[in-house]
């Protein structure tokens, strides 16, 4: 049976058992023709974490899993943490997933099947030494007296799909904005000994805050070590493009990954996959330099798999292309560079 059938089905029978059925859409990267390792009947496995780690880094895995393996798992929090109460501490990042046969020569595919906030509260903070794209922080000081402290409390109606937060000194009492879950932090050990903390977004993944991480897309990730080392945080009900203040609607979620290898195919950068687009993620600082970096490999991608010439790519590229600011407050800022699936051709 050809692998994206075998995947399908069985990513199909687990969304039966778990309510997946009316949302499931085939993983893009069912169709890459790569052989079949799990069965169709093989269930999900669950995974319930009970710790989260401050960074992304070479350490003894969590879980062991083979390619093909669907994992159905939530992000972290611990009671009092930051979610439940302003100084509480991050709770950190779970992970990490050592995939076997994984190498460096590969590529490591993780398709977010489902993404669901599991509480009805969402945070998002304003610190004075904090984060903030306009507002002095901890890495760039300005002469302006810095922002109060605010908590802001989002309710979550699920039901809805709805955040609704109260505005008290606003003309406008309250307001509501649809959700749109997604994770800002997806990656995999970075080279060599390299550790870096939670906040990081760089070629390994991290923290890229991109809202195009979500239900639906396939994330592409290069890979640095044996095992690769998977991890995966952060989930925001919503956020803006930028993540201006620091902090999207901050809160937990049920998760559905499955995991996959591409064999023998390297990637310098993240890039990702929805129904509409194929996407890089390039981070660095100054901005423009995470620009062309996504840029640059959006082109080079064009040329390696679907058969442009590398000045043509450029051009269609610079007419038909588009790009979001992921964050501009991480260590790193993050761009995401995008190229419409219906302008490509059918792959080489």
């Amino acid at each position: 049976m050809p692998r994206f059938l075998v995947l399908s089905l069985a990513l199909l029978l687990s969304g039966f058992a778990t309510g997946l059925a009316q949302t499931f859409t085939p993983p893009a990267f069912a169709f890459l023709g790569l052989p079949a390792v799990a069965s169709p009947f093989q269930p999900p496995i669950k995974y319930e974490p009970t710790d989260g780690v401050p960074t992304f880094a070479v350490r003894p895995p969590v879980l062991r899993l083979r390619p093909g393996a669907v994992v159905e798992t939530r992000t972290f929090s611990r009671p009092g943490d930051y979610y439940e109460k302003a100084g509480g501490p991050w709770p950190g990042e779970v992970g990490p997933f050592y995939i076997e046969g994984a190498t460096p020569d590969d590529t490591l595919v993780v398709r977010i099947v489902r993404l669901r906030p599991n509480r009805d509260t969402a945070v998002s903070a304003v610190n004075p030494t904090g984060i903030s794209a306009v507002a002095g922080d901890s890495r760039t000081r300005i002469l302006n007296d810095p922002l109060p402290a605010r908590r802001f409390v989002w309710r979550l109606d699920r039901a809805r799909n709805m955040g609704i937060l109260d505005l008290p000194n606003s003309a406008s009492k309250s307001i509501e904005m649809p959700l749109k879950p997604m994770l800002g932090r997806l990656a995999v050990a970075p080279a060599g000994a390299e550790g870096f903390g939670g906040l990081w977004p760089g070629n390994f993944g991290g923290n890229m805050d991109a809202a195009d991480a979500r239900e639906g897309t396939t994330v592409f990730l290069p890979i640095f070590h044996d095992g690769a080392y998977f991890y995966f945080g952060d989930a925001h009900a919503l956020q803006g493009d930028g993540e201006i203040c620091g902090s999207g609607l901050e809160t937990t979620m049920d998760v559905t990954f499955a995991f996959d290898l591409i064999k023998g195919r390297r990637i310098r950068w993240p890039r990702m996959e929805d129904a509409d687009d194929i996407m890089v993620a390039g981070s660095a600082r100054p901005l423009v330099d995470a620009f062309r970096i996504a840029q640059v490999e959006l082109i080079e991608w064009l040329v390696d798999e679907y058969g442009f010439e590398k000045l043509e790519a450029y051009q269609v590229v610079s007419q038909g292309g588009h790009s979001r600011i992921a964050n501009v407050v991480d260590p790193n800022y993050t761009i995401v560079a995008k190229f419409p699936k219906r302008l490509l051709p059918s792959k080489r």
